[in-house]
Parts: C-alpha cells; structure tokens; sequence
C-alpha cells in the first residue's frame, strides 16, 4: 500500500468519521463481529475504492488462453455445490424457445 491511499483515507476518516463509525456498528452487527473486527476489512475496501484504477480490466487485456483458464477456473469453483444437472429436454431448442423456435 502507498502513502497516497493512507492519506487518502485519512481524509476520509476525518471527514467522514461519523458514517464510518455507523457503517463499522452495523457491519459489526449484521456480522456478529467486533467494530475493531471490522475496521481493517472497512479500510482495505476504502482503500480500494479510493485508489484511481489504472490497471485495464481483464476482458480487455486477457488472451484466449487466459479466457479459458478464468472460465475453467469458474467450473471448478462450483463442482463442489453438488448442482443438479439439466436433462437434454430442458435445454432443447424446443424447450427453450418453444413455438417461437
């Protein structure tokens, strides 16, 4: 983390410091964690809403290879769920656009 965000997020701590707190009770509550529990997440965000983007987002930098890899990647991220798996006839042209199709 660079000095800016810090300063950054100073600023907004002191400007601010009101609806942070508030924002720190009712994160506390609504997570049943402590409000000193909550403070670095709360920062961590701050901080990266704050920090001016300069990186370009992945669909407009990643390669085919890359695609594949994050779609891979998300497949394997939901094998676990134990999802049902849909039958030929629910995703049939027919059963999907009916008279339309």
């Amino acid at each position: 983390m660079n000095s800016q965000p810090k300063s950054v997020i100073s600023d907004l701590e002191q400007a601010h410091s009101q609806d942070i707190e508030t924002i720190t009770h009712l994160l506390a509550k609504i997570s049943n964690r402590t409000p000193s529990e909550i403070k670095p997440h709360l920062n961590t965000m701050l901080e990266q809403l704050v920090q001016p983007s300069t990186e370009r987002p992945f669909y407009e930098t990643a390669t085919s290879q890359e695609w594949v890899a994050a779609f891979t990647e998300w497949v394997e991220s939901h094998r676990g769920l134990n999802l049902p798996s849909l039958s030929d006839e629910a995703i049939s042209r027919s059963s999907i656009y009916g008279e339309r199709g």
